[in-house]
């Protein structure tokens, strides 16, 4: 499997972030801008927490408030759970289901460099269950 940073280095796009005191109308006009379906809160240059469309289906839909008032703080999701650039697409397939998250932050020296999705995930792992696939249909060709 693929590490993390082979993985990041394909992708295109970059990490979003807001800060707490933003309103949830701001993320949620960044997420659909940029077609995404999370966004990082970062506080003092720290990761203090994430906020995706799982936190607007059940918490903001909940508040019967306007998302203009309700502030990223209130409905965030504290205690990130974060991968290494070292890490395999395998080792966050197995965080993803375990934790039942969809969004793995990549830290690197405290910084944030990049985001892992189920979807950056699942499509690794496609990618090299193809490639293996091409890889024994030609040795087995070369068998005959």
């Amino acid at each position: 499997m693929n590490k993390v940073s082979i993985i990041l280095a394909k992708k295109k796009g970059g990490v979003y972030t807001l800060s707490k005191d933003d309103p949830v109308q701001k993320a949620l006009d960044v997420m659909k801008e940029k077609n995404i379906g999370s966004v990082l809160i970062k506080e003092g240059g720290e990761l203090v927490g994430i906020f995706t469309e799982r936190d607007l289906a059940r918490k903001v839909v909940y508040m019967d408030a306007c998302v203009d008032d309700i502030m990223l703080s209130e409905v965030m999701t504290e205690g990130v759970i974060t991968v290494t650039p070292d890490h395999t697409a395998n080792d966050c397939m197995e965080i993803m289901t375990e934790k039942r998250v969809r969004h793995l932050p990549v830290v690197e020296n405290g910084d944030i460099i990049g985001l892992m999705s189920i979807g950056d995930v699942v499509k690794d792992i496609i990618d090299e269950l193809e490639f293996l696939c091409v890889q024994l249909e030609n040795y087995i060709q070369g068998l005959r």
